[in-house]
């Protein structure tokens, strides 16, 4: 199998304080079974034995699921794969001699850290508000027991999908954050241990978001269309629906 060599423009940024700058590296040796974070880990290893800083970027489980892989690529955040982490984006969907311009996620309430990791505590923040019940919930055999209709509980599922990446933020012009938000309080609201809290959830959670300085929704779905899990908009219907109703 033939490597590929492609041109990379990274941001770079020592510190929140840095004012950061794009800076150009080649990555050699790249095959198209990588995934896109393998293949940083290649262009590290070579800064590294140059004796340069090496990219500092957020990972974890490398599988899809914790969402911290957050990174614009190419002026697409997860990059040109739809319904895909960045972790899981591999090298054969670019071409030999390609340029791949690699940016942390830009909005006000993500502010950047270094290099392409950004701070996203704003997430949990609002979590804290009210993304929570307080309930006696039982254990798992009580929890099974109790009835749910299959099409709250479908999307219910469909809405705890999120995995909180930040991808709605950082694909929205205003960089809101209402799919996140609308995702968090819907999969509560569906369900019946959450439904005693729903109007008291839903005004802490949308004031926690506008205190962290997320702008509003405007329709243009930009969020539905970057979600690595493909969270539908019709959450945020729901959500202004709780909101109005509360």
């Amino acid at each position: 199998m033939d490597s590929m060599k492609l041109h990379l423009k990274v941001w770079r940024q020592k510190d929140k304080n840095d004012k950061g700058r794009m800076v150009s590296y080649e990555a050699n040796n790249v095959n198209e079974h990588m995934s896109f974070l393998e293949m940083l880990d290649v262009v590290n290893d070579d800064l590294i034995k140059k004796g340069d800083d090496p990219i500092a970027f957020d990972h974890d489980c490398r599988e899809g699921i914790c969402g911290s892989c957050s990174m614009v690529i190419n002026g697409v955040p997860h990059g040109p794969e739809k319904g895909t982490t960045t972790c899981q984006l591999h090298m054969r969907k670019f071409k030999d001699g390609d340029t791949v311009v690699i940016e942390p996620w830009r909005a006000k309430a993500f502010p950047v850290t270094k290099d392409l990791v950004v701070d996203r505590s704003a997430f949990d923040r609002i979590i804290q508000a009210g993304g929570y019940v307080n309930v006696n919930t039982g254990g798992a055999p009580d929890g099974n027991a109790l009835p749910i209709p299959k099409v709250d509980a479908d999307l219910a599922m469909d809405a705890a999908t999120c995995i909180g990446c930040g991808a709605c933020v950082a694909a929205c012009k205003n960089a809101s954050a209402m799919l996140f938000v609308s995702a968090k309080v819907s999969h509560l609201a569906l369900l019946p241990q959450g439904v005693v809290e729903k109007k008291e959830r839903v005004r802490k959670m949308v004031k926690a978001m506008d205190k962290e300085g997320f702008g509003n929704c405007t329709n243009q779905y930009e969020c539905e269309a970057a979600c690595p899990k493909e969270i539908s908009v019709n959450f945020i219907t729901r959500l202004n629906k709780e909101y109005i109703s509360s």
